[in-house]
């Protein structure tokens, strides 16, 4: 794979458009001043409206949120060097964020249109949801288009021969994480406060925002590990996110983990420079080292199993 700095479609999706917005919430401003009220309502109570701002201070306001919340996270998916997963994780996330700012931000500007007290106006719940969900659904199409684009490093020599060994079959898979019922609950205790806030509004349209938020905790506790004749390759979202080449491992050993302890969490977590783990349950887990210096901790109960298949592998390499 070719050397690059910048990955353009990150370039795109997790730069451009997060800056395409902001600048447009200001250009929306400014076509739609002269039917605004001279200050507009942009904080609301549960029962009124209680802050309030000038049109443009609100759009540049806005703007600097965009770039600042959403685009900081977001720009992340440009950094071709970076690991792909976690690059995906930041432009989704990213560009819900920038989503969300942007369709409340129309929603409240269109709301005061022709105005005369924006006081008796009220915020749009609804936008919150529609916001994050459609722009969490514009980042998962950009985090599709992005390419890994990681530095290949052969590594020389073979493993220790006191590292385990295995003559087990492949590919040797699993899938890391929860299960199915385990996701299911959840994404259910995730959407519960959604539930409760959308009956005490009398509106269901919050519900969006939860679901989106549900969808994406649940893809960071489930993984597809596989270990082939090719290497080790990690299925996230549906997408290839992370694959080390046979020919990439130095060694692979098996160590017992405690997710918080090791990693300070559950899920995708980086310790320190290039140590990376996917660490879904206390336990068993497969700790491989590459060439590049990059460090990968998987916690499985095929452990032992993937250790001794990936030795092997790297053993072939001398022969």
């Amino acid at each position: 794979m070719k050397h690059r700095v910048v990955d353009p479609a990150g370039a795109i999706f997790g730069i451009l458009i997060p800056a395409l917005c902001a600048f447009g919430s200001v250009v929306l401003t400014k076509m739609w001043e002269d039917r605004l009220p001279e200050k507009i309502a942009t904080h609301w109570t549960t029962t009124s409206a209680d802050g309030f701002s000038t049109p443009t201070a609100n759009a540049w306001t806005v703007a600097l949120l965009t770039l600042l919340f959403g685009g900081g996270l977001s720009a992340v998916a440009a950094l071709a060097p970076a690991m792909l997963m976690m690059r995906r994780f930041m432009l989704v996330t990213g560009l819900g964020i920038v989503g969300l700012i942007t369709t409340v931000n129309v929603a409240l500007l269109y709301n005061q249109l022709d105005v005369v007290d924006p006081s008796t106006t009220s915020l749009p719940y609804w936008s919150i949801g529609v916001g994050a969900l459609i722009g969490g659904a514009l980042g998962y199409l950009g985090a599709r288009t992005l390419r890994d684009y990681r530095v290949h490093e052969q590594a020389s020599g073979m493993p220790s021969p006191a590292l385990p060994r295995s003559d087990a079959a492949l590919p040797i898979s699993d899938d890391v994480g929860f299960s199915a019922k385990g996701s299911a609950i959840l994404a259910l205790i995730t959407l519960v406060p959604g539930v409760l806030l959308s009956l005490s509004m009398g509106s269901y349209w919050s519900l969006f925002m939860f679901a989106a938020l549900a969808l994406l905790l649940v893809s960071l506790v489930r993984f597809r590990v596989t270990v082939d004749e090719s290497g080790i390759s990690v299925v996230n979202m549906g997408m290839r996110a992370m694959e080390y080449d046979a020919d990439e491992v130095v060694d692979a050993k098996v160590a017992e983990i405690k997710p918080f302890t090791d990693f300070g969490g559950w899920g995708l977590k980086k310790k320190g420079r290039r140590n990376y783990g996917i660490v879904t349950r206390t336990g068993p887990a497969v700790v491989i080292t590459f060439a590049s210096g990059d460090r990968l901790t998987i916690t499985t109960p095929k452990a032992e199993d993937m250790a001794g298949a990936l030795n092997r592998l790297a053993a072939a390499r001398t022969q």
